[in-house]
């Protein structure tokens, strides 16, 4: 037997979701169960009420939930009329859906760095990349920055480089949904701003699903018909626009409504987590700080090491039991089907430094104080610490 095994020997999962299923279980399941009785299941109350819910929690507006958070990204960027000879800047260091709705409204993504400290859009790099787009012929349109592992960029540099040359910002909050920026609700700090509710986000649905948020009236009712095959408002047999079906569902919505009242003290419990975890690592890891008077709904927790150590670490947490994630190990620009795209004069040297040290611990709301424990003991066995 290992002679640092824990007494409780059950798996420790990355994310949590059945201690969350536990706390809910029968608030969900009667909130499904009137889905059933009433059969609504597209566009049934249950979403109406979510978007309000929605609302109310940020401050947006607008909300327009939809089938996914990619969805979401993709409907903005429709709705913008985005498309051939428009260029479109994105962080290389992120998942690959938020250049993938660039290219599949046949822009061009332009890739810039992240800043070492945040893993979030490098301002001076993204004012780089719109200079490329200019360079290469392109119009650039847009700015996505991303929210990276729950913590918001720095979006009054991002503001201001779009204000320079009229550019749109859409906030990929995929990860970040509830955190604050400088006293700012996420979801009101952009043009539009996108999140998802996949099973491991904060905030998560039994499926696929998202969320759009907007200030701007006509954006918000043109979202609204681009996600239902762009139908009128009076005659859905009368299409006004070419859409898609990006509806989310009413089970869903119901789910979603149960999950957010409890919300907020998820997120407080995490950010105690992230504390602990901070505590414990300091003097083995680099970890995350949060900065800009901002707060983290900590969707990961990511620590950086010395190129060379990350597996190293991550076989031996799993011979004690403990999973590990790495995001992301290959930044956009060395992926096959995005190695074509420009990137920002000066390269990309954060992201291809991140991509060789991060990696990611159990971070979910139920995390055990035994249990977190039992994995910073085993990070520090593991480092020398």
């Amino acid at each position: 037997m290992n002679s640092h095994a824990r007494l409780d020997e059950r798996p420790i999962p990355f994310i949590d979701v059945a201690a969350q299923r536990r706390r809910l279980g029968r608030a969900v399941d009667e909130a499904v169960g009137r889905v059933l009785a009433h059969c609504q299941f597209i566009n049934g109350p249950e979403v109406r009420a979510l978007e309000t819910e929605l609302a109310a929690f940020c401050g947006a507006r607008h909300v327009i939930v939809c089938s996914s958070g990619t969805d979401a990204l993709r409907l903005v960027l429709m709705a913008w009329g985005i498309g051939p000879g428009d260029a479109v800047i994105c962080p290389a260091f992120t998942f690959c859906a938020t250049a993938e709705v660039v290219a599949l409204a046949g822009a061009t993504p332009i890739f810039a760095d992240v800043l070492p400290d945040s893993c979030n859009l490098d301002p001076a790099s993204c004012a780089r990349a719109v200079a490329t787009a200019k360079r290469a012929g392109l119009k650039p349109r847009a700015i996505i920055p991303v929210d990276l592992f729950g913590l918001p960029a720095d979006h009054d540099a991002i503001a201001a480089i779009a204000a320079a040359h009229d550019l749109k910002v859409l906030d990929d909050a995929a990860q970040s949904f509830g955190a604050t920026f400088r006293g700012r609700m996420l979801g009101t700090l952009a043009t539009a701003t996108a999140t998802s509710f996949f099973p491991a986000k904060p905030l998560s649905c039994y499926g696929d699903g998202g969320a759009i948020f907007t200030d701007d009236d006509a954006l918000a009712a043109r979202i609204k018909s681009l996600r239902v095959h762009g139908e009128s408002p009076n005659d859905k047999y009368d299409a006004q626009h070419i859409g898609i079906t990006g509806r989310l569902d009413t089970i869903q919505a119901a789910v979603l409504l149960e999950k957010l009242k409890i919300f907020p003290e998820e997120i407080a419990a995490r950010g105690v987590i992230a504390q602990r975890y901070a505590a414990g690592l300091a003097g083995v890891a680099t970890v995350p700080r949060v900065g800009n008077e901002s707060t983290s709904v900590w969707a990961q927790y990511t620590i950086r090491l010395p190129a060379g150590r990350r597996d190293g670490l991550a076989a031996a947490l799993k011979r004690d039991g403990i999973p590990t994630a790495v995001y992301y190990a290959k930044p956009l620009n060395r992926q096959a089907a995005y190695q074509g795209f420009p990137v920002a004069e000066g390269g990309l040297p954060v992201s291809e430094r991140l991509s060789g040290e991060v990696i990611s611990l159990p971070m979910h709301p139920y995390l055990e104080p035994a249990v977190q424990d039992h994995v910073i003991a085993a990070v520090c066995r593991a480092l020398g610490g």
